[in-house]
């Protein structure tokens, strides 16, 4: 039962070095929620998105997916995102729901427009484009191809 201090100190370096990791691992991953204003989007499918989910324009996260919700009037799927305050957003701008990769996570794509009106906190999106599942878009090439211009 005679234990050298060496070990001990070892087992506290470990320690330390494993909490570093992980406080850095979290910093790095961008996991954090971005907190702003909050702006509405209306789709008719959503596709696997997330709370959680990013918002990128460019590919650079501007905000993320805070909540989502099923509008019983109309079935159109109401998602809430959280903008950062410094980005300003034109009443024009475009909001896709698309996919990192054939296989990789979901995300909210931002268009910027080109009017001159900004976005205010719970305002909401006019143009919105729904997400397209592998399968309709096989069958959009499918049909292009197969497409000769004739109609019966």
């Amino acid at each position: 039962m005679n234990k050298k201090p060496v070990e001990t100190i070892m087992g506290f370096v470990v320690l330390a070095v494993a909490v570093f990791f992980l406080l850095f691992a979290y910093r790095v991953s961008d996991l954090q929620v971005v907190k702003g204003y909050e702006l509405n989007a209306k789709f008719l499918k959503v596709g696997g998105l997330n709370i959680g989910s990013d918002v990128r324009i460019n590919g650079i996260k501007v905000g993320t997916v805070v909540n989502q919700k099923l509008d019983n009037n109309d079935y159109m799927v109401d998602v809430i995102l959280s903008i950062a305050s410094d980005i300003k957003l034109p009443k024009d701008s475009v909001v896709a729901i698309v996919g990192d990769g054939l296989v990789g996570d979901k995300f909210i794509k931002i268009e910027p427009g080109r009017s001159d009106e900004f976005l205010k906190d719970g305002e909401t999106f006019a143009n919105t484009k729904d997400f397209k599942t592998l399968e309709e878009m096989v069958g959009e090439i499918i049909f292009m191809v197969t497409d000769d211009g004739s109609e019966n």
